[in-house]
Order: C-alpha cells, then sequence, then structure tokens
C-alpha cells in the first residue's frame, strides 16, 4: 500500500511539473531570460528617432544594425544598459544596402555583472517557415513566426529570411530567438512594405507585410575569426 501511494505521489509530482512547464506563465518567463542580451544603441548626439537596439554576444561585443549605429566615424555609438551609456570601439562596420550589420566591442571589465560570463550562442541550422521565434529588446519580448519569402512580393524575395508580425515585434537591431532553443536567429534589419489598393475610394495605402531580419549564417560570417 505505502508503494502505490508513493508511486501515486511521484506521478502527480510528474503531471504538476508537466502542466507548470507547459503553461503559457511559464514559456513567458522562458522568454524573458533572453532580456538580458538586449540593450539600446545610442548615436552621439542621440538620433531623433529614439534609441536603437542591439544584442549582447558575450567577450564585451554587441552586434546592431548597420543603419541603427550609423556612420560610427561621425556618430560614435553608445551602449545603453538600464539608462548607463557605455563608449564603445567598432571592430566591423557593414552598411544598410550590403551586409547590415556592425560590431561594437565594449571593456568588459565595465559592464554589470549580470553579463559576466554570458555567451549568446548562434543558432546553426537555417530558419524554416512557421518556426516559432521570439523578438527581443530591453523593453519586453514579442512572439511571432518565419513567414515565408513566397508570400512577399518578388521584388522582396531576396529578403529570405523574414517574420511576420510588424507592430508588435521589436525595431532595428533587436534580436530574433529561436523559441525553442533560445540561440540567437538574427538581428532585425528592415520593415517589408508593399501599396495595396483602398477599400473604397482615394489612393493606394502602404502596408506592412513584414520584417527581415539578418540570418545567423551571415553574423557568424560576419564576425572576425577569433
Amino acid at each position: 500500500m505505502l508503494e502505490t501511494r508513493t508511486a501515486l505521489a511521484r506521478s502527480c509530482a510528474a503531471l504538476l511539473w508537466m502542466v507548470i512547464l507547459g503553461s503559457p506563465t511559464h514559456a513567458e518567463s522562458t522568454d524573458d531570460s533572453l532580456l538580458v542580451y538586449a540593450v539600446n544603441i545610442h548615436q552621439t548626439p542621440m538620433q531623433s528617432w529614439g534609441p536603437g537596439y542591439g544584442i549582447y554576444l558575450g567577450r564585451g561585443l554587441f552586434i546592431t544594425a548597420a543603419h541603427v549605429a550609423g556612420r560610427t566615424w561621425f556618430t560614435r555609438p553608445k551602449v545603453a544598459i538600464a539608462g548607463t551609456e557605455y563608449p564603445t570601439k567598432v571592430v566591423k562596420a557593414g552598411d544598410f544596402e550590403t551586409i547590415d550589420l556592425t560590431l561594437l566591442s565594449v571593456d568588459e571589465t565595465r559592464l554589470p555583472s549580470r553579463l559576466a560570463l554570458r555567451r549568446n550562442l548562434l543558432c546553426t541550422q537555417p530558419p524554416r517557415p512557421g518556426q516559432p521565434v521570439i523578438t527581443v529588446v530591453p523593453e519586453g519580448t514579442a512572439r511571432s513566426r518565419i513567414m515565408s519569402p513566397q508570400r512577399l512580393p518578388k521584388e522582396a524575395r531576396k529578403f529570405d529570411t523574414v517574420i511576420a508580425d510588424v507592430a508588435q515585434t521589436g525595431n532595428s537591431g533587436s534580436g530574433v530567438f529561436d523559441a525553442e532553443k533560445k540561440c540567437l536567429l538574427g538581428i532585425m534589419s528592415r520593415k517589408i512594405s508593399e501599396y495595396r489598393p483602398p477599400k473604397g475610394p482615394g489612393k493606394r495605402e502602404l502596408h506592412d507585410i513584414a520584417k527581415y531580419f539578418v540570418p545567423a549564417s551571415v553574423i557568424a560570417q560576419f564576425l572576425p575569426a577569433q
């Protein structure tokens, strides 16, 4: 009888953990664990459109979109974490029209202790349509899914790594993470829009249909060999 009760108790405990792990609250809490990697990027002086975004990779290195950092010799970008700005060195700068990435470094000894020993892994598998993802900015996280580029206008299909949710997800420089493995799938680069006929009389209206992100495979090639 005692063995039966013990086995029943273990089964109930296992079921309880399955419920907890499968609950939306648990999913949200694991999503929020990625917030530690999200930072703001400030140009000098601060850009008129507000702070940009970036993602911490580890070893004092931060990745952002090239157009967020701007022409770094002029903008002197800083990394901002919880309101504190950190001066940066430009490791490598790309270009909006080619590779929309810029890699910045900060003296690791000056960073908050919560970033010590943090390493943000790049995903090794390419994104696939329908794959659930998490977009991450310092203010919070939002879930989305990878969208097939075949759903884009023909002229935009060269941007073949896109997500479908535009209004609710992070803007340029924010991180796109695999929802299951929590590895970095890419860095947000731009919105993709198209003109559509109005429902009534009037001019055609511009609609945002997707967001393109620079994929991890391109980031891996962009990073210095060391």
